[in-house]
């Protein structure tokens, strides 16, 4: 693809984000239904999500998770999915000093190496496998 329909593509999708976004919830989906095992996997691996190493999720059985973030085990009762997504979208958007990087946003981004500018660090479908995992995540022992 050309850098001009890639750089359209990125400009159409954020409009389509922002317009969706409700105060601290992002309502419209950015990709079909996500898959709750993707979204675990996606989570826990320290290569692609890199979740696991900020965040913990008790009973997820991956050595060495994080304390940097608030633990998620009961993240699907405090948030809904929409608040979930938007967190992970682009978490400056409900804390301005947050220190969780923008995981699908391509602008207004510090230090981004320039074989990584332009792109997010997610895909669509990878945020919404994320959103139907996290949002499982009730607390309650199954």
């Amino acid at each position: 693809m050309t850098r001009a329909v890639l750089a359209c593509f990125f400009l159409c999708t954020w409009n389509l984000v922002t317009e969706a976004q409700e105060a601290d919830a992002m309502t419209m989906p950015l990709a079909a239904a996500g898959d709750p095992a993707i979204g675990r996997a996606i989570f826990s691996d320290r290569e692609s999500g890199h979740c696991v190493l900020c965040h913990q999720v008790d009973g997820l059985e991956v050595p060495f998770q994080g304390n940097l973030g608030p633990a998620l085990s009961d993240v699907g009762a405090r948030l809904t999915e929409a608040q979930i997504r938007l967190r992970i979208v682009d978490n400056t958007k409900v804390n301005p000093g947050t220190v969780m990087p923008s995981y699908y946003r391509t602008t207004d981004l510090h230090q981004v190496g320039r074989a990584y500018q332009g792109e997010t660090v997610l895909s669509a479908a990878e945020v919404e496998h994320l959103v139907a995992w996290l949002s499982q995540l009730t607390g309650r022992k199954e």
